[in-house]
């Protein structure tokens, strides 16, 4: 396990990783995840085995520290996520982020070119205000100290086991934090820096989860969209496979 301090305050940013070649993949969770447990299975896959591979939990998620006066914006999540990167040695690395972890890549994407060469993105949230049905809205359904003080534990026993499993792991605070900042979004919004990016894009959809809202207008700006068969939001547990074969660049 490696760390470094992100907010000045000896807040520390954590991740684990495995030796290879570079460029380096750098596997990024979403929303109450963990990086470990949702791509370790992906990146030892036979066809990803041999590049250098880093597992980052962003600040308040997982192994990371999660400081009571940090904003959790997707801002400061790409902040994070490039000291992490910075203290890693690493730069032209491709990133494999899933859902709010997507956002914070595409942000860090525009901030930081000098790190990021190749986008994978899996049902990164694009726009501002996502739809009531999406997870973040469960959260900020709530005020932030109501969150804190009782509804987080509610909201544990609703989101299901496998999403509980690691949004235990979040501090509450940091997570109603995290899921403002992401119903916020970015400035500008993450779908007009996605659009204007000029690395190699790649937008896995689960089938299940229906047609991307946008899809041609990001097709004609380059960026490759993958609907994945037998699959929903968590493409990498439902179709190992196919999402394998995306971040290999095979699909």
């Amino acid at each position: 396990m490696k760390q470094a301090d992100f907010d000045g305050k000896g807040g520390c940013i954590r991740w684990t990783e495995s030796p290879g070649e570079e460029p380096a993949r750098v596997y990024v969770h979403g929303l109450g995840s963990v990086s470990s447990v949702y791509h370790a299975h992906i990146a030892s896959r036979p066809e990803l085995t041999g590049r250098r591979s880093l597992f980052v939990d962003l600040p308040g998620h997982g192994i990371s520290d999660r400081p009571a006066d940090f904003g959790y914006t997707l801002e400061d999540h790409a902040g994070a996520l490039a000291v992490a990167l910075d203290a890693a040695g690493v730069s032209e690395a491709e990133l494999i982020a899933h859902s709010m972890g997507g956002s914070v890549a595409i942000v860090l994407a525009g901030r930081r070119p000098d790190l990021v060469s190749r986008l994978v993105l899996t049902e990164a949230n694009l726009d501002a205000s996502p739809p009531p049905a999406a997870g973040s809205a469960w959260i900020t359904a709530h005020a932030e100290d109501d969150f804190v003080d009782g509804e987080y534990a509610r909201v544990l026993e609703a989101v299901g086991p496998l999403w509980a499993a690691t949004m235990r792991l979040a501090d509450p605070r940091a997570l109603h934090r995290s899921a403002v900042g992401l119903r916020r979004g970015s400035v500008p919004i993450m779908r007009d820096i996605l659009e204007g990016l000029s690395v190699e894009r790649v937008y896995l959809q689960g089938e299940l989860s229906g047609e991307l809202p946008g899809r041609e207008a990001l097709e004609a700006a380059g960026v490759r969209v993958v609907t994945v068969p037998r699959a929903g939001h968590n493409v990498m547990f439902d179709n190992p496979d196919a999402f394998a074969g995306a971040v290999a660049g095979q699909v």
